[in-house]
Order: structure tokens, then C-alpha cells, then sequence
């Protein structure tokens, strides 16, 4: 029997209905799924409902279901994730599953959806390509971060859009130290530096003036947020760089935080090491979508 993941974001009400309609979907075809808690507590409040009681009553069948917390989802190996909410959700989603080929079908229920593209009208029609197996999958790169304080390894992480070393709260600039291969390429006072995957040049980057770049390029970003010397600017390096980026000097506190989700203080001295990762992300697709196509309909390019 097949299996599914299915990884919803919080306070989402309109969960309560997409979610049992997915289970009787999945059940249907003989699919059985794992839920992280949130969506868990979305289904048994609909099961409570009195909709849910007269689907069961009319026998719409079940699929065999569990829960367990998102983190623990990769242990099960689920065959597919639905991942239903915005970019942020299918970021924390990207973590959690980088160390397997898992293929993500994120739905869209955000405002933005850069990378969510399955509109939730599509969802059950990418579902049936996903079965007959001519849905699309586009691969994504992750960047690979290692913390070091006091000269030694503390933690890593892998990260689908970006990791950032930028100040804390007082509005005053950071000193960073960045070196590309070992070769040191600047010292300078910034509220901070991003490194990107082409995948998250659309994010942080983007808002800090960085450049787009389109998924497939073997690239990664050095982003400096709003660098005091005009003539720091914005670096796109080969996929195989090593980049480390160290504290020089702090107002108050710098942090390290990946895919905006996960954030850790550093102090003076510390620094973060940057590489491809050897792990992607799979993203499951109804049919190619496009970069541009999908900059036109959510940046609105070349209207007036």
C-alpha cells in the first residue's frame, strides 16, 4: 500500500474541508497517509463536524492514517508529501525531508507561493499525473550551512532558499568577513550577508537588490543587506564554492538564521561555512511551470 505525507500549515481553516476530501481521495485508491500534528488536528476536528459524520454515514471510505511530528516524517519513507499552506511551510518541509528523494506536492493556500505553484484547483489532477506517472518534477539545490563557535563545529543544517548572518535588534551595522574558496573578498559593515540558492534568489535576495536567478543554474548568491561602501555588491559564485561568512564585529548580537525559520545567536569570531548541498528537493508539478511564468503572475512583470 502506498503512502502518503500530508504537512499543513497552522491556522488555516479552510483545512478542515481539503483535508478530509484528501483522505476519502487517497483511500479511493488505495493509498494510506501519515499526518505531521497540525494537519491531524485539523481531520479529527473535522470528523467531529457533522459534515464529516454524514460522509462517514454516506460510506466514503478511509484511508489508514497516523500522526507524528513533522520532524519524524522522513523516518516513515512516504512515497509522496502534499504539502498544503505557503513557501514557508514547504521550506520547513524541504528541512525535513532533505535527506531523502521524496517528490513535495505543495499546494498553494498562501498569499505570495513562490515555489507553492500548484494552485488548489490543480491539486487532485496532479495527484492523478503523480499515479499515472506523467507529472513533472523540477529538482531544486539546497545550500548546506555549518556553525562554527570558538573554532568548532557546533551545528548544520540544509536549507532550500537561504541562510543569513545579519545583526540583531539594534539599528546599528555588523562588521562580517567574507571568503569564496578561501580567497578573502571583503571586510565591510553591513546589516548583514545572504547566501542564497538560485531557488531563493526570489526571497531575501530579491529585497535586497540581489540578483534572479533561474533554478537550474549551478550557482550560489553572496547578497551583502544594505552594506555601508557602495561599491560592495552582490556576487554570484559557482555551485562548488566553499563561502564562509565571520563576525567581525557586533553592535549587540548577530544571528544565523536558515530559510527565515530556524535563527541562532553568534558572537564575534564566529562564523558559518556555505556549500552546495549533496541533498535536493524534488518539487512535484502538474505540468513545467517556468521561473518567468511564474514572475509574470505573482510580480506582475510587464504590466502597467
Amino acid at each position: 500500500m502506498p503512502l502518503a505525507g500530508i504537512i499543513s500549515k497552522p491556522q488555516k481553516h479552510e483545512l478542515d474541508t481539503i483535508l478530509p476530501e484528501l483522505r476519502a481521495w487517497l483511500a479511493q485508491r488505495g493509498w494510506s497517509c501519515v499526518l505531521d500534528r497540525e494537519s491531524a488536528a485539523y481531520l479529527q476536528g473535522a470528523q467531529s463536524a457533522a459534515a464529516g459524520a454524514s460522509a462517514q454515514q454516506a460510506g466514503a471510505p478511509q484511508s489508514d492514517c497516523d500522526s507524528v511530528e513533522r520532524e519524524q516524517m522522513a523516518s516513515r519513507k512516504p512515497d509522496l508529501v502534499v504539502v498544503l499552506g505557503g513557501d514557508g511551510t514547504l521550506l520547513a518541509a524541504a528541512r525535513a525531508f532533505a535527506h531523502t528523494n521524496t517528490p513535495l506536492l505543495s499546494v498553494n493556500l498562501g498569499s505570495l507561493g513562490f515555489m507553492t505553484e500548484v494552485p488548489l484547483c490543480e491539486l487532485y489532477a496532479t495527484l492523478q499525473a503523480w499515479c499515472d506517472g506523467t507529472a513533472a518534477i523540477e529538482v531544486r539545490s539546497m545550500i548546506h550551512a555549518e556553525l562554527f563557535c570558538g573554532g568548532k563545529p557546533t551545528r548544520q543544517w540544509d536549507a532550500l532558499n537561504d541562510v543569513v548572518v545579519a545583526k540583531g535588534t539594534i539599528a546599528r551595522m555588523a562588521d562580517f568577513a567574507v571568503e569564496i574558496d578561501r580567497q578573502p573578498i571583503a571586510t565591510f559593515r553591513a546589516d548583514g550577508v545572504i547566501l542564497s540558492t538560485p531557488t531563493g534568489s526570489t526571497a531575501y535576495n530579491l529585497s535586497a537588490h540581489g540578483p534572479i536567478v533561474m533554478p537550474t543554474v549551478n550557482a550560489m548568491l553572496v547578497t551583502p543587506i544594505c552594506p555601508h561602501l557602495l561599491t560592495i555588491r552582490p556576487i554570484v559564485v559557482p555551485g562548488e564554492s566553499a563561502i564562509s561568512v565571520r563576525v567581525v564585529g557586533v553592535p549587540n548580537q548577530t544571528y544565523l538564521t536558515v530559510d527565515g525559520q530556524e535563527a541562532v545567536p553568534m558572537q564575534v569570531g564566529d562564523q558559518v561555512n556555505c556549500r552546495r548541498s549533496q541533498f535536493s528537493v524534488r518539487l512535484l508539478r502538474l505540468q513545467p511551470n517556468g521561473l518567468f511564468n511564474v514572475l509574470r503572475s505573482k510580480l506582475k512583470w510587464g504590466e502597467r
